[in-house]
Order: C-alpha cells, then structure tokens, then sequence
C-alpha cells in the first residue's frame, strides 16, 4: 500500500518526519490515524482495462461428482439448491447409491423412501445406523426433513415403477431423486416435472418413446439401448451430456461394480 504525507480529501495537511513538534525540538514520528505507522514504499499494481478480461479465478462447479464426461472431466450435479428441485433416473440403483453416498460426503442428510429396505441395509450400516447422513423409510412415512442452507436435503425415492405421491417434496435446500428401474407409465409426467433427467441403458423401444417424449435427437435414442454399465445421459434444460461413474475403492468394497440391474 501506498502511504503519503498529505492528507486525505478534505481533511488537514499530516505533518511528516521532517516536520518540527511542539516547542521546535526535532522531528516527530506521527502515526497515520487507524493505519499504524507508515510503511514501505511500492509501486501500485495496475491493470489495463484490455487486461481485465485475461484475470479468471479457478472456481469449479459446486455439487455432487457424478462421473466424468467424455473428455474426462468432472461432471458434477448441483443438487443443493436454495429452490425446488426435481431429478428423475431412469437407470438402476447403483447409480443412485453412489448419488446418495457422495451427496451425505458433501454433507447433505440423505432420506430414502423405499419398498425395498433390505436393498439399503449394507449402506445404512456402514454409514452409521442413520446417525451419519442417511436414513430409511418405509413407502408413505417419510417425515418432514426440515432442510435449510445449513442442512441440505436429498430424498431418494426408490419406490418401483409406479412411485405413488409422496407426502415429502422438493423445496428449498431439498431436492427429489425419483429412481425408475424402466420407463413405465408414470415416467413421461415425471421428466416433464423433472429439472434433470438421467437416462441409463434401456430398450429400444423405451428409448424411443424416451426420444419423443424429451425431443432427444436421433443418435442419442440409438445410443441409448447400448450404453455401457455406468453410464447416464443427463439432460437438462436441452443440455445433454453422457456421463461414466467411477467408482473409488470404498464404493467398490460397498456397493460392487458399477452395474445396471439388480
């Protein structure tokens, strides 16, 4: 910082070291009011208005890492969001384990509406009993979570092919995760709701319907019967990106190899 003897705008000169102090003896050393004393000299660091543009700040995507994109770069989903937000998978629950684990490590509360308990039994033991970021419950009695900015919230809805409404919904800091094994018939009203759409390996015939009811282009519905385990078409907002989950070794040791069915 620069310091200087003068003083600021408007206010009265500041007497510098050469300035004699009361009575003539010498010079006096003054402090500069709420700055300590006078520092070293520098020059200003200055920009040109034609460098501005060159500064950027390495600031990523805030969010839950899916997987990586083709180039192999984090594809990361936003799912704490400070406004209601829907995601429909159409895939298998894998994936939507690894969704729940890595969105607890961002320190989310994971609720899971499920007809299946027994299928979340190894992960709910190995995170804690519900004492450490997720719990169970039984179709319909998902109680109110209580999300907030400081407690975010994902409800997991893994309820077969025709979910029935739930009692619990998106809000503010809580998103909904719909799981459907297939396409059924409930399916097109849901992505229509969704904010994010994920599509894993299905039919031919799914895909194409899939292909109608999102507008997808033609080469994405014949990718879509021969997507490899792992992998999820992620749509939203017409934005479409394919998308490979890796999973660490400890998602390994808990929930296997990435697979489709279960």
């Amino acid at each position: 910082m620069t310091t200087s003897t003068t003083a600021a705008a408007g206010g009265p000169p500041v007497p510098g070291e050469g300035d004699a102090g009361p009575g003539g003896r010498g010079p006096v050393r003054r402090l500069l009011s709420g700055f300590g004393p006078a520092g070293p000299r520098h020059g200003r660091h200055t920009l040109s208005v034609d460098q501005v543009d060159a500064l950027a700040l390495p600031i990523g995507d805030d969010g839950v890492i899916a997987g990586v994109d083709a180039h192999g770069r984090p594809a990361v989903l936003g799912l704490n969001r400070p406004t209601p937000y829907d995601v429909v998978l159409i895939g298998g629950l894998w994936t939507a384990q690894v969704l729940a684990l890595r969105a607890a490590a961002t320190g989310a509360r994971v609720a899971v509406e499920t007809g299946r308990p027994q299928a979340w039994q190894r992960m709910l033991h190995a995170m804690g009993g519900g004492q450490n970021g997720l719990t169970v419950y039984d179709v319909g009695r998902v109680p109110p979570q209580g999300a907030s900015a400081g407690t975010p919230v994902l409800v997991v809805r893994d309820c077969g092919m025709r979910p029935p409404r739930g009692r619990v919904v998106s809000g503010p800091w809580q998103s909904l995760l719909t799981l459907l094994p297939y396409l059924s018939p409930v399916a097109p009203g849901l992505l229509r709701r969704a904010r994010l759409a994920g599509i894993q390996r299905v039919s031919p015939d799914e895909a194409a319907e899939l292909g109608r009811t999102m507008g997808l282009p033609r080469a994405e519905v014949e990718s879509l019967p021969a997507l490899a385990d792992g992998v999820t078409l992620w749509c939203a907002d017409g934005d479409r990106q394919y998308v490979t989950t890796r999973p660490t070794d400890a998602e390994t040791g808990l929930l296997g190899m990435p697979r489709r069915m279960d």
